[in-house]
């Protein structure tokens, strides 16, 4: 008898169904069946199920006996398909899938886990996201209903919100005898999972639910069904409210139903194209009678919602209809007039511009900015900060979308991109520096002085070496890169390397400036003070290892999903362990939809130099975050999983094998045991990473900044000397010279394969 019965209807879904079983027979939780339901699938359906159940004795193919000939879509929906992978399941466990859905690594081992944990319960809710056909990841919104601490297993009664929950078969994992004691079987039509989801929460004598997003379902595209196939809604819920009215005991659950299914009725009439425009009228009032038909007198509608009870309960089709009218004109209208408000705006700003460009350059004038138009940080914070300390005759100036004003000191001019005091500002001010490139349009004048911080040491590809690599470059425009690179009068280089690569692969007339990373002068000037006060603000336990987990941007990839089981790993490595999650300022989002007291996301907080000294080790892949905090002088791993697809897509400089900066880890089971065993910070990786020091470290003492202000805007060549790496002093980690920290009991055989694996991968 297997652990879990994955039970997948199949129709119409040929180009996905392949990716679909593969998710759940390459899970890392083996103990399964998998039971794919050919819905009498016009296409190629059948005769996926059966190439996968020849190669595997875990898949069996189940036909069912509907659907003889192609037709237009079916009306019954998955659920007679769902009940015949039922009569076939034997697991404990049952877990649905839609033909397109997907399980995220590792999702069964989590749902296994917490079943244990929780006592074997009748039902469990795990977390899912949504995938539109634009690929982006999307967490349900009520994902925070799904908080695991409290007791549990608990009852509905317990925690309401889940009825909050989309109600769905494939973000449910029921106990087989609950569903065969209850005689709970899918209805047929298209919302047939309304009338399972609801009536197993109600009659579960245990739930537990898993925050972890176990399921990847997937939006093909903006719905659009034919016919009165959304119709089904009122019969679904029809059956909801009969099943609750022959039990009088669930009666208490009438209310939150009734709210729940004004909810899905107004999703339904109100989504773009679902309900067809000859039959809105009628499915209005529909609504309006089931309304008053499954009203419970006593419980006034929530204040959010009662435009839509009005609506739906006065049957106001023709109010609606005109006020939908109102906006669609109001739009039109509004589109031409906005459109022709930009362009009046744009045209005044580059005669302005042109205006500022005749007039003289300011002396004491000095404009920065970092990532485009994100806040105050990285290489240009820190020379910002020493511009008004060694030169304070300069009035300095940041460029950030207004979001990120707060992150600017109060003693610096705040400037919006693209105003009148941006062209201002970039026409007048006589330094200008950044860490990517200003606007494109900028006309570097006689007398100005552009500085290139860049951001970190080039270990993947960069500049025209990017022409081979088109998955990278992404059209990038050469001509104007190299247009940008002759407005370049300095480029800082943090070591030999570095500057080797700037030169050829952004030939131009700069002079480099070796003088290190001013944003790593932090390092060698924070306290112990500063990493405890920076550790209680990011919430990190007193006594824990915080890891910093900063992974790099893929090219290869349309969508950056989490590479690595952070719980999983959490959960190997024991409670003295929390991971603070960067993600890469191009991911556009947190690396941790759903964070837990654990898993601390990090990606908006705005100065990486403050994670680095707050984290006690680094965890990264192909990012150039390893060179700077390698000269922190604290352990880092690197955990390359996909290092042949990453050197195909971006290609790196050299190989970290031959030359790393710690341990190197091949998989998520060999990080853990990289820490388990405590090689993360063992002599073999003290070694490793005092030559990556020497070598990418060699100028950052903590006075970059200085040298770079002292000889560009003072004059003075002759910059204070370096302090060799011997003689620098970072400050120590929180955990440095504590004893190691116990993890979970492992066994003889796995203490002797970490053994092996630090071996091999040092």
């Amino acid at each position: 008898m297997p652990r879990f019965s994955v039970i997948v209807p199949a129709y119409q879904v040929q180009a996905y169904l392949p990716a679909c079983l593969e998710s759940v027979l390459s899970q890392s939780y083996d103990d399964l069946e998998l039971i794919v339901v050919d819905d009498r699938s016009p296409d190629a359906c059948g005769e996926i199920a059966d190439e996968f159940a020849a190669r595997d004795a875990r898949v069996r193919a189940v036909r069912t006996a509907r659907h003889e000939a192609p037709g237009p879509a079916r009306e019954e929906g998955p659920g007679p398909a769902r009940n015949a992978g039922i009569a076939e399941a034997t697991g404990d466990y049952l877990v649905f899938l839609d033909g397109d859905d997907t399980l995220t690594p590792h999702a069964l081992r989590s749902i296994a886990d917490r079943l244990k944990e929780t006592g074997e319960p009748d039902v469990l809710v795990h977390g899912h996201a949504l995938v539109p056909w634009t690929g982006e990841v999307v967490r349900d919104p009520f994902a925070g209903v799904l908080s695991e601490q409290g007791p549990a297993p608990f009852r509905l009664e317990d925690r309401p919100g889940l009825l909050r929950v989309r109600a769905s078969a494939w973000n449910k994992v029921c106990r087989r005898e609950f569903v065969g004691d209850g005689g709970f079987a899918f209805p047929p039509g298209r919302h047939t999972d309304l009338g399972w989801s609801h009536p197993a929460l109600m009659a579960a004598e245990s739930i537990a639910t898993l925050e972890r997003v176990c399921v990847h379902h997937r939006q093909r595209s903006v719905p659009a069904t034919a016919g009165r196939a959304d119709f089904d809604v009122f019969d679904q819920y029809d059956r909801v409210f009969g099943y609750v009215d022959a039990r009088p005991e669930l009666a208490q659950w009438r209310p939150v139903l009734f709210r729940r299914m004004v909810d899905d009725l107004w999703a339904v009439f109100s989504g773009r194209g679902r309900v067809p425009r000859e039959t809105r009228a009628e499915f209005l009032r529909r609504a309006r009678d089931h309304y008053r038909a499954h009203r419970t007198p006593g419980h006034p509608a929530p204040v959010g919602s009662r435009l839509r009870h009005t609506t739906i309960r006065l049957n106001l089709y023709r109010t609606h209809r005109a006020l939908e009218l109102g906006r669609l004109l109001g739009r039109r209208i509004a589109r031409p007039t906005v459109r022709l408000a930009t362009a009046l705006r744009a045209a005044a700003l580059r005669l302005h511009y042109r205006v500022q460009l005749r007039l003289p350059v300011r002396a004491d004038r000095a404009l920065f900015a970092a990532y485009g138009d994100r806040g105050h940080g990285c290489n240009p914070g820190a020379l910002e900060e020493a511009f008004r300390t060694l030169a304070p005759h300069i009035r300095t100036a940041w460029v950030a979308a207004p979001e990120h004003h707060h992150t600017i000191p109060t003693a610096t001019r705040r400037i919006t991109p693209d105003t009148a005091a941006y062209w201002t500002a970039l026409a007048r001010s006589k330094y200008l520096v950044h860490n990517t490139d200003f606007d494109r349009r900028l006309v570097k004048r006689p007398g100005q002085v552009l500085v290139q911080t860049h951001h970190g040491t080039p270990l993947k590809h960069m500049g025209l070496d990017l022409r081979e690599r088109p998955a990278a470059s992404h059209e990038l425009d050469f001509v104007a890169l190299l247009r940008g690179v002759d407005q370049w009068d300095y480029v800082l280089s943090p070591n030999r390397h570095a500057t080797l690569t700037w030169q050829r692969v952004h030939p131009g007339r700069y002079t480099v400036l070796p003088y290190g990373q001013p944003r790593n002068d932090v390092f060698q000037r924070a306290t112990s003070e500063d990493v405890r006060r920076l550790r209680e603000s990011l919430g990190v336990p007193e006594g824990t290892v915080a890891i910093l987990y900063a992974p790099t941007h893929r090219d290869y990839r349309r969508t950056q999903h989490l590479r690595l089981d952070l719980e999983r790993l959490l959960r190997r490595l024991g409670p003295g362990f929390v991971v603070l999650a960067r993600a890469h300022h191009r991911h556009g989002g947190p690396l941790v939809p759903v964070p837990t007291p654990r898993v601390i996301d990090v990606s908006d907080h705005p100065s990486v130099e403050s994670l680095c000294l707050a984290s006690d080790a680094l965890v990264t892949d192909y990012s150039s975050l390893m060179f700077d905090y390698a000269g922190l002088d604290r352990p880092i791993v690197i955990h390359a999983d996909d290092r042949e697809a990453f050197e195909a897509a971006r290609g790196t400089y050299f190989d970290l094998r031959s030359f790393a900066p710690g341990a190197i880890a091949r998989s998520e089971d060999e990080l853990i045991d990289i820490f388990a065993s405590g090689h993360w910070r063992g002599s073999r990786s003290t070694q490793l990473r005092s030559a990556f020091r020497e070598r990418f470290c060699p100028y950052d003492d903590g006075r970059a900044a200085e040298r770079v202000v002292r000889h560009v805007v003072l004059g003075e060549p002759q910059s204070p000397p370096v302090i060799p790496p011997a003689e620098r002093h970072p400050v120590p980690s929180a955990a440095a010279g504590r004893a190691p920290l116990t993890s979970v009991p492992r066994s003889a055989v796995e203490t002797t394969r970490a053994e092996t694996t630090a071996a091999e991968t040092l």
